[in-house]
């Protein structure tokens, strides 16, 4: 459903994204992980067609740059990671912007629109938020309002850029949940970038990890997320348990003296290794 082929932006005359490719067939969820600044949310605002960038993106076979804003916006939903919401509008209001793109131009929201719209606010735990403005809700809320407006859009892409960021452990559990219903009930096809390696190993279908823009490695949950290759790339000191649902990505602690140190010699051994 959705091809990305040797990807590249450039921001400022910087690459920030260099000849990635990936694939997501319909139904299914990839994760995209990597530490800071790897380029994670560049590569999902290119998808969601807010970056201009080198390569082909192609949903159904249809080109991004062949395709004007309104008729991508039917084939990929994007949920940003850090939202900028009018304040003043209500959450039933908002929410009904992502049935914006099926209208024709200066058309309103008919009775389908808010049935839809209503639907998605109760499985998302929203329906008594749906008078609310926007203003009234917390953070978590407000990453779960966004995510609504994303799904009532219906398209067959969701991309989601850390959609776990402002959540609570258990609307962390509910909105994931949700997404893996989604895309079984609708075979919707989910690109997902996660910094949160436990919750991207319990529901990713495969795993893409990208570094310094460029992506470095890509499999299963099980052959991606290996205590190995989280020291490579995270230069993080984990244990990696064999969990009913997907690896579970366990911290070490670190003595004091070694945090924010040279690299002991055992991990100096795995990037020798890794490379």
């Amino acid at each position: 459903m959705l091809e990305v082929s040797r990807v590249t932006v450039r921001l400022g005359g910087r690459p920030v994204l260099a000849e990635v490719s990936l694939d997501v067939a319909p139904g299914a969820f990839v994760g995209v992980i990597g530490p800071n600044g790897a380029g994670k949310s560049t590569l999902a605002r290119a998808v969601a067609g807010l970056v201009v960038h080198d390569g082909e993106i192609l949903v159904a076979d249809r080109r991004r740059d062949e395709c004007g804003a309104r008729a991508w916006a039917r084939l990929v939903a994007y949920v940003p990671q850090r939202p900028v919401l009018p304040g003043g509008m209500t959450v039933t209001d908002y929410v009904l912007l992502g049935r914006s793109a099926h209208h024709p131009y200066l058309g309103a929201e008919t009775a389908r629109d808010r049935r839809v719209a209503a639907g998605v606010l109760e499985r998302l735990d929203l329906g008594g938020f749906a008078r609310r403005t926007l203003a009234e809700l917390s953070g978590g809320e407000s990453q779960r309002v966004v995510l609504a407006r994303a799904l009532v859009q219906e398209a067959p892409v969701l991309v989601m850029d850390e959609p776990t960021t402002s959540l609570d452990l258990g609307h962390s559990q509910r909105v994931l949940a949700l997404t893996d219903e989604l895309r079984r009930e609708r075979a919707l096809s989910v690109l997902c970038t996660l910094h949160d390696l436990t919750l991207a190993g319990q529901h990713a279908d495969r795993l893409v990890v990208l570094r310094a823009g460029a992506a470095i490695a890509e499999g299963t949950p099980a052959e991606v997320l290996t205590e190995a290759l989280v020291a490579t790339v995270f230069d993080a000191d984990v244990e990696i348990l064999a969990g009913r649902d997907g690896p579970i990505v366990v911290p070490r602690l670190r003595p004091a003296s070694s945090r924010h140190t040279t690299p002991s010699p055992a991990a100096d051994a795995t990037r020798s290794v890794a490379r």
